[in-house]
């Protein structure tokens, strides 16, 4: 089965040549070996590289054991560039190479040498490469399918479609595996067996339950304020942990950010033009992981279309932040009070500005009110965007807010802009 990915084929074709190390990351199982041994390679070869010009290096494989020898890697690779014409070289799992650090740094200063690597991430994250080749590395972030790509290979009809990829994910793998208990057991399986192992073997973690319920909770939370004060009041009164403190819990969700878990939207003051620093939220990666760290248990479709739409704006490149809004209003007694409305997602790229609301349902007009009153308030020209959950064909209403789809949404990134 082949999966196409062009915007990260595109990204690699912008940084090809352009003498920097191009480091791919992103979650375990998101297809990084993929697109550089397949997809990568196959164009190259499209535009008229030479077979023996692309000098690929897998160290997952056994048979590969004695490149994990970094002089006789180097070696290897000096045999076989033969001529000053250029050379494409890829090392899948880098992390394997003894000092690898320093072997990158003897490859970059070779003139005709173009190099790509990924790596896992017990062992190497972006930030170990690239604070070591600082000005000589490009990150090239790779996420799991979006629905559009997902859709690509999956065979059914979007409404199928959309139930499955909220379920089980964009992981290429699950693509390919038949049955919906099969798909959920390779995912708690990859949960426990991969990501879990990767973050306790490098952060050597103590308290294993308690990090762990802090990732159920974090999965269930999907769409609210986060609080590390409060999380650690919490595991202080319910587990009689006083050692679980907002700090521990800071730290622990680094450690799933860096490990590709997790996202976090920060808060953002619209009209004040400035981020407020307080009560994040925090997002999945990957909606099956999610799904399997909670044991398939809470699957609510509207906290999870949200998520998705928060996932497809990022895989579009936008950063993604959570509006607030100020307004005062008039109570019952003819007082003023400050309200606080919440817009989802403030998403920014360049000069470009969205404003999305998640609606799962609209079921009547007050709902739909509801829905754009914090959109009404905004008062800038940039455009505003309802998202629902079912087909709808887009429409605007009076104030130039855009209702549509999440289906249409998320397969066709051109309606931002209709």
């Amino acid at each position: 089965m082949k999966i196409e990915r062009p915007i990260y084929i595109q990204k690699l074709i912008d940084s090809k040549d352009n003498g920097l190390i191009k480091v791919v990351t992103g979650l375990r199982r998101v297809g990084k070996s993929y697109l550089l041994k397949t997809l990568f390679k196959d164009y190259l070869l499209s535009v008229g590289v030479k077979k023996d010009h692309i000098l690929v290096i897998d160290l997952e494989l056994r048979k590969n054991k004695a490149f994990r020898d970094p002089d006789y890697l180097l070696d290897w690779i000096d045999e076989h560039m033969k001529d000053d014409e250029q050379y494409y070289i890829i090392i899948d799992e880098v992390q394997r190479v003894d000092e690898f650090v320093d072997m990158l740094g003897s490859l970059v200063e070779k003139e005709n040498a173009d190099v790509y690597v990924t790596g896992s991430n017990s062992h190497f994250l972006s930030n170990d490469v690239v604070t070591e080749f600082r000005g000589r590395s490009d990150e090239i972030h790779v996420r799991p399918l979006s629905f559009k790509e997902f859709m690509t290979a999956y065979d059914g009809d979007i409404i199928d479609g959309w139930q499955d990829y909220y379920t089980y994910g964009g992981l290429p793998k699950i693509l390919s595996i038949k049955g919906d208990d099969k798909k959920a057991t390779y995912l708690r399986n990859l949960y426990r067996t991969v990501y879990l192992k990767d973050i306790y073997e490098r952060y050597n973690i103590e308290h294993q339950a308690e990090f762990e319920e802090l990732v159920r909770i974090l999965a269930s939370s999907i769409g609210s304020p986060v609080n590390p004060t409060n999380l650690a009041n919490t595991f202080k009164s319910v587990k009689k942990l006083n050692n679980i403190t907002d700090k521990t819990i800071e730290t622990y969700i680094g450690y799933l950010e860096n490990a590709f878990m997790i996202e976090k939207a920060e808060r953002y003051d619209i009209k004040g033009k400035k981020y407020i620093g307080s009560t994040p939220k925090y997002y999945f990666k990957d909606l099956g992981l999610r799904n399997a760290v909670m044991s398939f248990r809470q699957t609510e479709e509207n906290h999870l279309m949200e998520n998705a739409i928060f996932s497809e704006m990022r895989y579009r490149g936008f950063l993604v932040d959570v509006g607030n809004v100020y307004i005062r209003v008039k109570d019952e007694n003819g007082e003023w009070h400050r309200v606080t409305l919440e817009v989802d997602f403030v998403c920014n790229l360049g000069s470009r500005r969205y404003y999305l609301q998640s609606a799962y349902r609209l079921p009547d007009e007050e709902k739909i009110k509801q829905e754009k009153r914090s959109l009404t308030q905004i008062g800038d020209s940039f455009k505003k965007l309802v998202i629902v959950g079912e087909r709808m064909k887009l429409r605007r209403d009076d104030y130039g807010i855009v209702m549509m789809g999440v289906y249409e949404f998320l397969s066709d990134p051109s309606l931002l802009d209709a």
